[in-house]
């Protein structure tokens, strides 16, 4: 019998773009390498600003340049681990996502991100830290975050 796969889930509630990134960030200081991390939300939600605080977590310098790459759809950063940001924005069918080489960068090493998570399809790693972002308002956002736990 395999082991039982659960989900360690704490919802938070920020009221600025601010609290978000730091969210974010204390999410980046905790990565050891290896973790995929799947974000889902409606546009506007706060999938980048947070994305941009686990940059800043992993120690990327330039974390605030950090942008979601909707055209290029893989953005690389280094720091205390390696970042891969994908934002599947732009795809629409799950089999344009072989040719952007997922087997290649999630590895041990490499710390993934990825907007739009819920597009990866066969490739979300069962694993996976999902975060959800939602606006509950003009500035509030409300955000959960699924940890896998193994027994």
């Amino acid at each position: 019998m395999s082991p039982k796969r659960l989900k360690k889930e704490m919802t938070y509630h920020t009221s600025s773009t601010r609290q978000t990134f730091k969210l974010g960030e204390q999410l980046g200081k905790r990565l050891k390498g290896g973790e995929t991390i799947l974000l889902i939300g409606e546009l506007g939600s706060g999938k980048t600003i947070f994305a941009k605080g686990v940059a800043s977590g992993l120690e990327i310098k330039s974390s605030t340049a950090v942008t979601s790459p909707s055209f290029t759809l893989i953005n690389e950063y280094h720091g205390r681990l390696r970042l891969f940001h994908i934002d599947l924005y732009r795809i629409s069918r799950p089999e344009e996502l072989y040719d952007l080489g997922l087997e290649e960068i999630m590895t041990p090493a490499n710390v993934v991100m990825v907007e739009w998570g819920e597009k990866l399809g066969p490739f979300s790693p069962a694993l996976a830290i999902v975060v959800r972002l939602s606006s509950v308002g003009e500035r509030q956002r409300e955000i959960t975050i699924s940890f896998p736990e193994q027994n």
